[in-house]
């Protein structure tokens, strides 16, 4: 077992990886993720052996939360550690197309960039009890740019699409299934040993048919091309100038001091909503 300093990969047979995420204390995505990501994605292109990773948490609160926004444009002084927000589109294709498959393994939240990032992957099988997933950019005046849209217009239609990302609301897992945007909902007792036993399956079998049959799959099925994410990446970065994505940030800093960090991360999509909750003056209108 080798560590990074946010990703652990551990090599559990020649052909079956799993590499654990650790971001604390909430899993956050930032420049360092990005580049850790690259890197194992460099190692896995270059091992002829490898057939399978399973992307998963340490943390049984967060999967993957939200981008940090403090940090997203910052470049530190380190080589392979660059601004993610503009390089992402190029990572997500390299994932799609890459000739190892990948799965995500979602026990606690999957936020915004989190959920992004497991749609991206191959297959989601998730925890009934503890996964929880939503784009909560509307609530925050944006909209999501990182392939949310392209990808749940694809997997549950134009509808639940319109449901998902409008509401900014959370999905738990029976529900993600139903929908159809994860593979199975697992009671979480029993998801560390399904995913384990069916990585292990695949990674016996040939890589070329693997490898072969997910690009046939990727042909048949409609999964972004890099120029669409790269249009709603862009459009994203030109949201952040706007006046109510600002205020969406002033929204999270009140919310922060009201409620504390942690508060907030972990309930963002319901406090999000509060504002839609009937007032007394609302009630009042109502009944005259």
């Amino acid at each position: 077992m080798s560590a990074n300093k946010q990703l652990t990969i551990d090599k559990v047979t020649k052909g079956y990886w799993r590499a654990i995420f650790s971001n604390p204390p909430r899993n956050q995505f930032d420049p360092w993720t990005f580049a850790e990501l690259n890197h194992l994605m460099d190692l896995a292109d270059q091992d002829k052996e490898l057939k399978v990773i399973v992307f998963e948490s340490a943390n049984v609160d967060f999967f993957m939360e939200h981008r940090d926004v403090e940090k997203r444009l910052e470049v530190p002084d380190e080589p392979g550690v660059a601004p993610f927000f503009y390089a992402w589109p190029d990572f997500v294709t390299r994932l799609i197309n890459s000739p190892v498959i990948t799965i995500s393994k979602v026990r606690g939240r999957a936020w915004a960039q989190g959920f992004e990032f497991a749609l991206a992957t191959d297959m989601i099988f998730a925890s009934k009890e503890k996964a929880k997933f939503a784009l909560v950019e509307v609530g925050g005046g944006s909209m999501p740019g990182g392939g949310g849209i392209e990808w749940l217009t694809s997997l549950v239609g134009r509808a639940r699409a319109m449901e998902i990302i409008l509401s900014a609301d959370e999905y738990n897992a029976d529900l993600g299934e139903r929908y159809g945007f994860i593979n199975r909902a697992i009671s979480d007792d029993e998801l560390d040993d399904f995913v384990d036993q069916f990585a292990r399956r695949i990674a016996s079998f040939a890589k070329r048919a693997l490898l072969l049959s997910k690009k046939m799959i990727n042909t048949r099925a409609k999964v972004p091309t890099n120029g669409e994410l790269f249009q709603s990446n862009y459009i994203l970065r030109t949201i952040d100038d706007w006046p109510e994505a600002k205020d969406g940030g002033q929204e999270m800093n009140e919310l922060a001091k009201k409620y504390g960090e942690d508060e907030v991360e972990l309930n963002l999509p319901k406090l999000f909503g509060e504002k839609a909750i009937p007032t007394e003056h609302d009630k009042q209108g109502d009944d005259q």
